[in-house]
């Protein structure tokens, strides 16, 4: 009987696709599940975008969008990461994967519970370990970054971003009004302070700070009032990070792989 390895990803943002890079070259079967209109800021190094484009490169690993659960094994022969888009993740119910993540980053539980696989894990704030999942990644930067929780919460979401380069919420642009989103500027462009990176409708968005757009949502995106839609590194010689996996992510991902060895979930 084949070993069952697959690993079901909630979610194809940036933290979520570095865990999906790792669990990829540590040889699991992986498969990631999306939404119809993924929201990522730092589209370069998230497997979501494979939504819109049919395909998404990571540091060199290929996810390809699918329509049927049934592809999933063609994908995974051609040495690539299947994504649906199943919202819901009723592709569990075909699968039977031997773990479930919950990557989505919502800071409130979407859905995910502990019968949907034998091993469930929790990415940040929303979930209960021994409750709704089996176990919870802190996400929180931190002395407890990458923390496994057997029982109970991740630290709370302070709404407050991690601080980058000294600057924190400084650094995290939202958007002025509702609207579509039309870009002016590509990440990893150098921007500088009040330069306008985009407009929602016809409102003009302002780099809050000069440095690299290390993210920004997707043109042509319908915005609500106040969402996140872009994210300035104030370090310009950092262009390179705009386009590789983040410490943060690493970080979670090796977590999530020691929460699967340690459960008897091997590749």
């Amino acid at each position: 009987m084949e070993k069952n390895n697959i690993v079901m990803v909630r979610g194809g943002g940036d933290l979520a696709s570095g865990v999906i890079h790792r669990l990829y070259r540590c040889g699991y079967r992986v498969v990631i599940l999306e939404t119809e209109r993924p929201s990522a800021i730092r589209r370069m190094v998230s497997f979501c975008e494979a939504v819109y484009d049919g395909e998404a490169f990571v540091e060199g690993v290929l996810s390809r969008r699918i329509e049927e659960v049934s592809q999933c094994q063609d994908v995974w022969d051609a040495e690539e990461i299947p994504l649906l888009i199943d919202e819901k993740a009723e592709a569990a119910a075909v699968l039977s994967p031997a773990a479930l993540v919950d990557g989505i980053l919502a800071k409130r539980n979407l859905g995910t519970s502990r019968d949907m696989a034998p091993v469930t894990i929790g990415l940040g704030p929303g979930f209960e370990a021994g409750e709704d999942v089996d176990f919870v990644v802190e996400t929180m930067r931190g002395h407890d970054l990458g923390r496994i929780i057997e029982e109970g919460c991740a630290l709370p979401n302070t709404g407050i971003p991690g601080t980058v380069g000294g600057v924190s919420k400084e650094r995290v642009i939202h958007s002025p009004c509702e609207g579509v989103i039309k870009n002016k500027k590509e990440i990893g462009d150098l921007v500088k302070k009040n330069e306008y990176l985009a407009y929602v409708g016809e409102t003009p968005v302002k780099a809050s700070i000069s440095g690299v757009l290390r993210g920004i949502i997707r043109n042509g995106y319908q915005v609500p009032k106040g969402m996140k839609i872009a994210d300035i590194d104030p370090r310009k010689e950092e262009k390179k990070n705009c386009y590789t996996i983040s410490d943060k992510a690493r970080c979670i991902a090796g977590s999530v792989v020691e929460i699967l060895l340690s459960q008897g979930v091997m590749p």
